[in-house]
């Protein structure tokens, strides 16, 4: 093989960027609502490469920490003085 050979296929082995089917197993989720996700703009950045879809790893552990919750209480929570706004705000 040659120089470039070589250093094109050591590029691919560590490269920082994953298929729909790698990112969704990396943030824990099936392809298909990864794809839901990408379809409707909810779901992390990605790029296109050409005619493929790919996702770069820090873009989806920005997401992942954007979505982090501390308990579903809080969540719970959260909802409850939101609502409880809305009521005092049309009194």
């Amino acid at each position: 093989m040659n120089v470039d050979t070589d250093r094109a296929a050591a590029a691919k082995n560590s490269s920082p960027f994953l298929t729909t089917g790698q990112a969704a197993f990396y943030v824990g989720l099936s392809p298909r609502t990864l794809e839901r996700m990408r379809w409707g703009s909810t779901g992390p950045r990605f790029r296109r490469h050409g005619r493929y879809v790919r996702y770069h790893i820090v873009d989806l552990e920005e997401w992942s920490a954007e979505h982090e919750e501390r308990t579903s209480r809080h969540r719970a929570k959260d909802a409850h003085s939101k609502s409880q706004h809305e009521v005092d705000a049309r009194d």
